[in-house]
């Protein structure tokens, strides 16, 4: 196993409780909703704020969407890693911190009742979380940060998307990810700046020590370990792996419904639970292969079922 249990677990059950945030979040913003086995439009659903909306005629062009995104992600991909490659770190905080806010923002805005200014107060909210979380290194702050940051990026993707479309980013994003950590090292190269230089991470991130580094300190010299210090294992899970599956439960929620949904958020918790159980020690390994894997199967038992 790669991490304790305890701490496998942790992960799962943080990357779980956002998915089902996610979920609520992209249901409260949906236009269209399942109802007796038929897609219903909704017309009171709630806007996504901060010029985040789709326009109407654009939620209908699917292919040109999916284009624009893997375009969009490309780009992304690529200036993250030429940022990292020239240490633009002032750049890279910067742009770290007014995707959060937006994020944070439209994910509190969710949970907010229907006023002139929710999406404001969702700001206020989300102001000092972002900040906290890109400039304060603190984990639990981190972590429960995240839990709301994905679900509101997710909320902005799911109305360009069709089920055709949302298999097809499974796969491209799995296959990339497969290259980018066993082929390339992009992954690792890019998490291990953003932690080490950056204080920063766009993930789930849990330091610990193991029972013989625990040990280890108990019988050590307190001079010894302040001149050299102390390793700390630490637990990551990209914000990549978070987001894609709850990007399709949402796709999932307004074609076939709820039911199928959370079969898709169990299908990808299968999936990173095998992946963390059974994967070794001091190596790295993509996630989305064994994610969209779960995902893939959800979606076919849900078929069946339908």
């Amino acid at each position: 196993m790669k991490h304790t249990t305890k701490i496998t677990i942790i992960i799962l059950a943080m990357f779980l409780v956002t998915q089902f945030i996610g979920l609520y979040v992209v249901n409260n913003y949906a236009t269209q909703k399942v109802v007796d086995g038929q897609i219903v439009e909704i017309n009171n659903s709630k806007q996504l704020p901060y010029g985040m909306g789709i326009p109407e005629g654009a939620k209908t062009e699917y292919e040109t969407n999916f284009i624009s995104i893997i375009i969009a992600f490309v780009i992304a991909v690529g200036i993250l890693y030429l940022l990292t490659h020239i240490r633009a770190k002032f750049v890279m905080k910067g742009w770290f911190l007014i995707v959060t806010i937006i994020a944070l923002g439209i994910s509190f805005n969710a949970f907010l009742p229907s006023t002139n200014y929710s999406h404001l107060i969702g700001l206020a909210l989300a102001i000092p979380l972002a900040i906290g979380k890109v400039f304060k290194r603190e984990f639990l702050s981190h972590n429960i940060s995240e839990l709301f940051v994905y679900p509101g990026i997710a909320a902005v993707f799911v109305p360009l998307l069709t089920l055709k479309t949302a298999i097809i980013l499974l796969i491209v994003i799995s296959i990339y990810d497969a290259w980018a950590v066993w082929k390339s090292g992009i992954m690792q190269k890019m998490a291990k700046y953003q932690m080490n230089e950056l204080k920063i991470f766009s993930g789930f991130f849990i330091p610990y020590m193991s029972k013989s580094q625990k040990k280890k300190i108990e019988k050590s010299d307190k001079k010894e370990i302040n001149k050299k210090g102390v390793k700390i294992n630490v637990a990551i899970l990209g914000g990549g792996d978070v987001v894609f599956p709850i990007i399709v439960s949402g796709v999932i929620l307004k074609i076939w419904g709820l039911f199928p949904a959370i079969m898709v958020i169990f299908g990808a918790l299968l999936g990173l639970g095998t992946l963390l159980f059974f994967s070794e020690k001091k190596k790295f390994y993509p996630a989305m292969p064994f994610i969209s894997a779960g995902i893939f199967l959800a979606m076919l038992l849900s078929w069946l079922l339908l």
